[in-house]
């Protein structure tokens, strides 16, 4: 699928791209109305940069790139802003208050997973963290994540083997303890 002559995206085209988006905007959001906007917002965003787009290019990577990017930076502002909250439910939130220091990506990770499997995710590197997400939650390949990432394809292979092994050797503890 790709970008016709005169740069205006096909409508078939469109729709398809948002069947294969819209799975990943709701993992990230947590709920429907939050994808679909992250799903329009994306595709407003790559309408507007269209230009850049070079034709023979992973088109879903670049869009998922977007999606992703789109996601941070929301999240990043929202943190950012204070937060107004009723009288009543001052105390419920004030209980379940977490700290903000965690990344974007972590948050999105700590909604998806069990504690242990966030704990250990939390433990690897970036670069294999990053490759774990896109791959086992993400349900990315190794080229398309290669294109998203900036990492070559080998290294790709390699830190997710690695990464892979080591969650394998942290949770096998914990299961065993359980």
């Amino acid at each position: 699928m790709a970008v016709t002559a005169d740069g205006v995206w096909a409508e078939d085209v469109l729709r398809a791209f948002v069947t294969s988006l819209y799975p990943a905007a709701l993992r990230m959001s947590g709920n429907a109305p939050d994808a679909e906007d992250l799903v329009q917002e994306t595709f407003i965003k790559a309408l507007t940069a269209s230009g850049r787009f070079q034709p023979g290019t992973n088109l879903n990577a670049w869009l998922r790139r977007i999606m992703i990017n789109t996601f941070i930076s929301g999240y990043r502002k929202r943190r950012s802003e204070p937060q107004f909250v009723s009288g009543d439910a001052a105390g419920s939130q004030l209980l379940g208050a977490r700290s903000h220091d965690d990344s974007a990506e972590d948050q999105v990770v700590a909604r998806l997973l069990d504690a242990d499997l966030t704990a250990a995710l939390r433990a690897l590197p970036d670069r294999h963290r990053t490759v774990v997400y896109l791959a086992d939650l993400e349900g990315l390949g190794y080229q398309q994540i290669a294109a998203l990432t900036g990492i070559p394809l080998g290294s790709v292979k390699s830190c997710l083997h690695r990464a892979r092994y080591r969650l394998r050797a942290e949770l096998g503890g914990h299961a065993a303890q359980g």
